[in-house]
């Protein structure tokens, strides 16, 4: 099978860790060839805490992934999050050296690089540099500069940072798993690509992200991420505090919140009961329905205070930014009976669970369009995404340098007609000479321009490789 058009996305979760293989059908839609999922034994609210266990979940995903699909794994794109994520807001500008030249991608990725070098506390790393609107000579809200004239280029950027030993032990997980990585993006943007429509980003919208260890935020607003937030209390949380309420295992906690678990106590009747087996011979233990939806009810109005407080941040109830699109649900968290009618009765705002199947070819199976999945099905979309973005550039590239040898060429050649017209024998050698090697010089020229123009764009995971190739 071609492997070309074929990506991976690594989802590592405090929970799970999932490697999914994919690529768009003819039809465009992402076409899932395998997917392989472990327990993650290794991480701890998104961090690494366990190298070595972390590589071995790591290894048994990717395995049964190539196993499904009988593809071989060799670059993933990997899911960063955790407790140690933050974002801020920063203005920046550059002042151009020639105003009566168009602004083109060159001068925006100036600007981009121009933020990349701000200093961070220590320790800390910019993971991504997302611009929002664009002023140009103090003209306001452009969101798209290239092709404008101006002096004086400024933007607003959405920074997302964390740490760096954070980053470098994801980096060392998937390199001694022996994977490459071929691209590092938020979770929370990953999940946004897979269960969010372009409407709802242009209307306002937050999406939550509820995994095992963290819950992650990501607000749009007229199609443009606005704020990032990383809260770390997750699902995991649920089930300890099940676990110690019901003074039972964490193995029965879990079974109990997925089989049973309601975020709203008012759903149970207070006869309802289910016995859990007792632990080597002791008898059976009964526990009240009721009981543990308040127990699962306390934990998530929690989560989802502190989340309304990060989307309060935002100031969301200032009529510009306002989210007209509400709240969508996602991760296995979202999966929890009765969350989306407690998260409205708390917010106040409209919300739906976030399934990632608009992407998905029809024949997907059913299990890997739940919310679940929405995080490594975005990862894998992201990846798709720059792979057809790259050949496109690389197309472009090949395209411009042939047009050019190829007018060279002509003009070369029309003047060698000329001159074989005017000129004696040794004369028409000499030039002949003489234009063969201005042809073959303007031939470098042109490659060089290309390839400097190729490598001047800058990129978020060439900077992260060559960070752990160095921490190494």
């Amino acid at each position: 099978m071609e492997q070309d058009n074929i990506a991976v996305g690594l989802d590592i979760g405090t929970t799970k860790i999932v490697a999914m293989i994919g690529r768009y059908n003819e039809y465009g839609k992402m076409e899932v060839l395998g997917i392989g999922k472990s327990k993650s034994l290794g991480v701890h609210r998104g961090v690494v805490n366990n190298i070595t266990q972390t590589i071995q979940s790591i290894q048994q995903a990717v395995e049964q992934a190539e196993s499904v699909s009988e593809l071989e794994i060799k670059n993933v794109t990997v899911g960063i999050a955790g407790q140690h994520i933050h974002s801020r807001q920063h203005p920046d500008y550059i002042v151009r050296q020639n105003p009566e030249e168009v602004i083109d991608s060159s001068d925006i990725n100036m600007l981009c690089e121009q933020v990349h070098k701000l200093v961070m506390m220590p320790g800390e790393e910019i993971l991504h540099v997302l611009p929002q609107e664009y002023k140009i000579d103090g003209q306001s809200e452009i969101t798209e500069p290239i092709g404008m004239y101006g002096g004086r280029l400024e933007a607003n950027f959405h920074l997302v940072i964390g740490k760096i030993t954070s980053i470098r032990n994801i980096g060392r997980c998937v390199k001694s798993a022996g994977l490459e990585l071929a691209g590092v993006t938020l979770e929370p943007l990953a999940s946004a690509a897979a269960v969010l429509s372009q409407e709802e980003k242009e209307a306002g919208v937050a999406l939550i992200d509820i995994g095992g260890g963290t819950t992650d935020l990501a607000i749009f607003k007229d199609g443009i991420i606005r704020h990032t937030a990383v809260i770390p209390i997750g699902g995991n949380a649920v089930t300890e505090d099940i676990k110690e309420g019901c003074a039972i295992i964490e193995k029965q906690a879990e079974l109990l919140k997925v089989k049973f678990g309601s975020a709203w106590p008012g759903e149970n009747k207070d006869n309802e009961i289910v016995s859990i087996p007792g632990l080597r011979g002791r008898a059976p233990k009964e526990i009240s329905l009721k009981n543990l939806s308040k127990i699962i009810h306390a934990r998530m109005v929690e989560i989802i205070e502190l989340v309304f407080e990060e989307i309060n941040k935002y100031d969301h109830q200032n009529t510009k930014k306002q989210l007209i699109a509400g709240i969508v649900l996602t991760g296995g968290g979202a999966q929890l009976k009765h969350l989306k009618q407690l998260v409205e009765y708390i917010t106040g705002m409209d919300t739906r669970i976030g399934y990632p199947n608009e992407h998905l070819a029809g024949n997907s199976d059913p299990e890997i369009t739940c919310p679940l999945y929405a995080t490594a099905v975005g990862l894998v979309m992201n990846n798709l995404q720059d792979m057809k973005q790259a050949n496109t550039k690389d197309t472009e590239e090949t395209s411009e340098i042939i047009s050019d040898n190829n007018t060279v060429t002509t003009n070369t050649e029309k003047e060698v007609i000329k001159l074989q017209e005017t000129l004696t024998e040794e004369e028409k050698e000499e030039k002949e000479e003489d234009l063969s090697l201005r042809q073959k010089a303007e031939e470098e020229a042109a490659k060089r321009a290309n390839i400097s123009k190729k490598w001047s764009i800058s990129n978020l995971t060439d900077r992260i490789k060559e960070f752990l190739d160095n921490a190494e």
